[in-house]
């Protein structure tokens, strides 16, 4: 995760020790859900997992929802910005895409929690689908370049979603819909060339 990131938060801007304790509960959430999943997840069994008390964990996260989209926001942290500028923009928006992806492919708890979090209503998970929506979307545009249409960009982002909740819903792992939205990426991109 980004230095900077690391000591941001839904709520606010965290000391090092802050960060220390957000970095305990955030690992220990993909523990417990290893063992119990979302819907037996609770944020004071994170809490008890990550040795914090469950009143600490409550002052950085407001539900579980808000723990599992703050999980999900560092792991899309840590994937790096930078796409090679040697492929052309399609092999480049494939490549943002195919990241995204296959980001929690490795926890398919995580990876089915991820969906049902990031969905949520609570004010501090529509804070972070912002942010996580802001920095795919800021991806998408430096891999596309200079001179793309708008549509393309809605078409991308769109597809993306829609790929995110199809995996989220376990119609297609988070490998298949990475080829799909490949494919989906290119025909779309077709008419841009």
């Amino acid at each position: 995760m980004s230095s900077e990131a690391k000591f941001e938060s839904t709520r606010r801007r965290l000391t090092e020790q802050q960060a220390e304790t957000v970095d305990k509960l955030t690992t220990a959430a993909v523990a417990v859900l290893r063992e119990q999943g979302f819907s037996g997840l609770t944020v004071r069994m994170v809490a008890a997992e990550a040795g914090v008390a469950a009143a600490t964990a409550y002052t950085y996260f407001s539900s579980k929802s808000h723990l599992v989209a703050e999980v999900f926001w560092r792991r899309l942290n840590e994937v790096p910005r930078e796409v090679p500028t040697d492929l052309d923009p399609v092999a480049r928006v494939c490549r943002v895409l195919r990241d995204v992806a296959l980001l929690v492919s490795d926890e398919p708890a995580l990876a089915a929690a991820s969906t049902t979090a990031i969905l949520g209503n609570d004010p501090d998970v529509e804070h972070l689908r912002l942010r996580i929506g802001m920095d795919i979307r800021g991806r998408l545009i430096a891999a596309l370049g200079p001179g793309h249409a708008p549509e393309v960009l809605d078409a991308l982002e769109i597809a993306w979603s829609g790929a995110l909740v199809r995996a989220g819903m376990g119609y297609e792992s988070y490998e298949q819909i990475a080829d799909r939205l490949e494919t989906t990426a290119k025909l779309i991109m077709a008419g841009q060339k």
